[in-house]
């Protein structure tokens, strides 16, 4: 039976305790210590049933309680320094209100949002290093603003049945429970093939920053319709459809109804890629703009970040699906669908191939980047044919290596050693205060780590309700993350004798602590965590190996902070960045990993170790075997001995000095507030120029531009190099060089194009190594129309080199010449 009405029922508190309300509600209170103490002072058994949600808390802790509490000097007064600090960080400058910027705001979308374990909208490391952007965004004043969806049920919660099988039950979340503000008069609608859906907006308070989320559970829609924000990633393909396009549409249409002006649009993965849709739909029927003109004014301040290191894991969405939901749009912008859909296709697609939700995100983003050094490599590789003739190294994908929100990760006891070793705001520290980690006493560096080990083996034994489980003193290494093919979480068990030795070893055990989730649909991920858990039941092994079942943020942070090592095995270049290394290296553990994401650009041979990875063997097994061999290897020969050895007294010296040593290099690099400064320099910042620029006199540079564009593409085939002049004999080190190339422009003028001499070293196959770039300049017109241009360059290293000349787009809008794909060699 459906109650006919309903309201919410909340606990009154005495007007002395009205500021735990505005505390809970703020969920600040994730990352900071002295909020959490508050919470836990009020009722510490309550803290624990209710899994740390102050708002939980407070609906469960008695009248009587709270009466007390109001009573006591001591609770009402760390309450107002609670309070006072909480009112102090929200209206201080800080780092941002420092700069000298064009940055007004920035609009942040995600599918989904780690915060904490208390608000579920996540499932793994996407939704995680959202919630990470947010929290470091707040700490440096940035005006962002995050938009995502509420999920009425979350990701699944994980059970395992009596094999070890991975079970998902779903609970049902009451946003009237949580810690979300209704938004009044925050209603969207958008149109699902004819049929208007309605969502209402509920808003999280993530300390300065405000995150909106869509939910469609309401009485304004059908049944089904309800049911489009039910699941995180649940559902076909035609639900995945409807839940992006309510993020991106709704969420552009969301901004504007709670009246948040954003001037850069960042899309956390292709997900949220048809806000693009919805901009360029506005600029063409409000704005007056043509096709090609909207695409330039929505470009400038948008923002791409792509997550995917393989094609298999991109969203595409058939084409009789487009049409259906999509044909609308183009009728109304009054566009062939094919238009439509070449935004999403690759430039030798079919015109009837699957709509690419990545390539569009790619095509409407003025700036885009991958998230570590590498897998910025691996995407320009595999995106390289939208660019056609632009050199790899030159395609316009960079990278912003990830970063994590250390406050959120690092344990109490680690934050007070860095607090007292490096700076109180230890997380904002350069390199030069991070390396007086170096004065830390040994003996309290690893007081930190065995505490964090002790509360790891605590929290295992409580959870799985078994006493015997692990042992404090033993080397712990720790695996935690989604079970799928390519992380190889079974590669241990792939040669069981060598791993039970390690197990068992008398004098120097190792214990092995493993938690994840596999995606519903994935059964090759599930048969992995059966294969885990079946190994854990083994008699003589299930004290020194185990799996904790349903992963969350509490377990991960449970597991980051308690174990020596850090392992992570994937298949390069498989792994985007992976930041489970960087929140258990904040903490002190050692990352014991292939170079695989982060860890390839920040492992320097002593802060953990690398596994040798085998990529270029085709052979999938052999190549597991042979990497499988180096890890074991590693352990033995190199990871277990440097623990257990103990030459002064009980503190492993040598161990501890690689710990120094791995803090001191990681510290810097791995906080979220490098990310979010490096997004703001490289991304927001030259974004919020440009959209001011393409925006000003009525969109007149948009135009300008567009039009500009297209008759550079359309002329581009009349561009060509008739012929290049230079000496070809050996020449001294050091010596110049002149060169001169005659151009040929066709319908287009110098100004138009630039004309660039590459030259570098020359590698065995004639390629152009490590090449510097000149512009030559424009000498005389021939009489035959021609252009010839003149330059030079200093041959700067010894053995073969060389140089090759090219002709580009030039334009004061474009934000690099590979922009237009169009490049002419000689």
């Amino acid at each position: 039976m459906r109650a006919s009405h309903s309201f919410t029922v909340r606990q009154r508190v005495p007007d002395a305790l009205a500021g735990l309300g505005e505390l809970s509600m703020n969920l600040r209170w994730s990352w900071d210590e002295r909020t959490r103490d508050l919470f836990r002072w009020v009722d510490p058994d309550a803290w624990e049933v209710t899994h740390h949600d102050p708002v939980g808390l407070l609906g469960q802790v008695s009248p009587e309680r709270l009466e007390h509490l109001a009573a006591d000097p001591a609770f009402t007064t760390f309450l107002r320094e609670v309070l006072d600090d909480l009112h102090r960080y929200l209206s201080a400058d800080r780092w941002f209100q420092s700069t000298d910027t064009q940055l007004r705001s920035i609009a942040y979308f995600s599918p989904e949002f780690g915060i904490a374990e208390a608000l579920p909208q996540y499932s793994g490391g996407l939704g995680v290093l959202a919630g990470d952007h947010l929290k470091a965004a707040s700490g440096l004043g940035l005006p962002v603003v995050g938009v995502g969806l509420f999920y009425r049920q979350g990701y699944f919660r994980q059970e395992l049945n009596d094999d070890g099988w991975q079970q998902e039950r779903y609970v049902t979340l009451d946003p009237h429970g949580m810690a979300l503000h209704p938004v009044e008069g925050g209603r969207v609608t958008v149109n699902l093939a004819g049929t208007p859906l309605e969502a209402q907006a509920w808003r999280a308070d993530v300390g300065r920053v405000r995150l909106y989320l869509l939910d469609a559970d309401i009485e304004a829609n059908n049944p089904d319709d309800r049911l489009i924000t039910d699941r995180l990633y649940g559902g076909d393909t035609e639900h995945r459809l409807r839940q992006e396009i309510l993020l991106g549409i709704g969420g552009v249409r969301l901004l504007d109804v709670v009246g948040e002006d954003s001037q850069v649009f960042h899309t956390n993965e292709g997900h949220a890629g048809f806000l693009g849709l919805e901009r360029i739909r506005r600029l063409m029927t409000e704005g007056g703009l043509s096709f090609h003109e909207a695409i330039e004014a929505a470009r400038a301040g948008t923002i791409f970040t792509t997550h995917t290191p393989v094609p298999a894991g991109i969203d595409r969405f058939p084409r009789p699906l487009m049409e259906r939901y999509f044909r609308s749009w183009a009728d109304e912008c009054g566009l062939p669908f094919d238009d439509l859909m070449a935004l999403g296709h690759h430039p030798d697609d079919e015109y009837d191939a699957p709509f690419n939700m990545a390539v569009m995100g790619l095509r409407l983003a003025g700036r885009s980047n991958g998230v570590s050094r590498l897998h910025g490599r691996v995407s320009r590789n595999m995106f390289a044919a939208l660019w056609p003739g632009v050199p790899v190294d030159e395609v316009p994908i960079g990278s912003i290596t990830n970063g994590v929100h250390a406050r959120t990760w690092v344990s109490p006891e680690m934050s007070d050693l860095l607090d007292k070793h490096v700076l109180p705001e230890w997380q904002e520290a350069d390199e030069h205060r991070w390396a007086r980690i170096d004065e830390c006493r040994d003996d309290d560096l690893w007081r930190v780590r065995q505490q964090g080990r002790e509360r790891l083996v605590s929290f295992v034994r409580a959870r799985m309700g078994d006493d015997e489980l692990l042992d404090p003193r033993v080397l712990t290494v720790g695996f935690a993350r989604r079970f799928a093919a390519y992380k190889r979480a079974t590669m241990l068990l792939s040669q069981p004798d060598r791993l039970r030795a390690l197990l068992l070893d008398p004098e120097r055990p190792v214990q092995l602590v493993f938690a994840g989730k596999a995606h519903p649909a994935d059964d090759t991920g599930k048969e992995m965590i059966r294969e885990i858990v079946q190994f854990s039941r083994a008699a003589d092994l299930r004290h020194r190996f185990c799996f904790v079942e349903d992963y969350d943020i509490a377990v991960a942070r449970t597991l980051y902070q308690g174990a020596d090592v850090w392992l992570n095995n994937p298949r390069r270049p498989q792994e985007a960045c992976g930041t489970s290394g960087e929140k258990a290296a904040l903490n002190g553990a050692l990352n014991l990993s292939v170079r695989d994401g982060w860890w390839d650009e920040m492992f320097d041979g002593d802060n953990g170790w690398a596994i040798a990875s085998a990529e270029t063997d085709a052979d999938l097994p052999r190549r597991d075997l042979v990497e499988a061999s180096s890890l074991f290897d590693l352990l033995e020969r190199h990871v277990v001995p440097l623990f257990y050895e103990r030459v002064e007294g009980g503190v492993p010296r040598r161990w501890t000095e690689r710990m120094k040593h791995s803090l001191r290099t990681l510290g810097p690099q791995v906080e979220a507030s490098r990310m979010l400064r490096d997004y703001v320099d490289k991304m927001y910042e030259p974004a919020a120029r440009h959209d001011t620029r393409m925006r000003a006199e009525g969109y007149a540079r948009s135009r300008s531009f567009a039009a500009w564009r297209q008759w550079v593409t359309n002329a581009w085939p009349g561009v060509h190099v008739d012929g290049v002049e230079s000496d070809h004999n050996v020449a001294d080190l050091g010596a110049v060089r002149r060169v001169a190339a005659t151009v040929a422009l066709g319908d287009l003028s110098p100004d138009d194009v630039a004309v660039e001499m590459m030259h570098g070293p020359v590698g065995p196959n004639d390629e152009l190594r490590e090449t510097s770039t000149v512009t030559l300049g424009l000498a005389v017109r021939d009489h035959d129309g021609r252009w010839k241009y003149e330059g030079s360059f200093v041959c700067a290293r010894p053995g073969r080199y060389g140089f090759a000349v090219r002709v580009v787009p030039a334009h004061r809008d474009l934000t690099t010449f590979a922009e237009l794909g169009r490049v002419t060699w000689a």
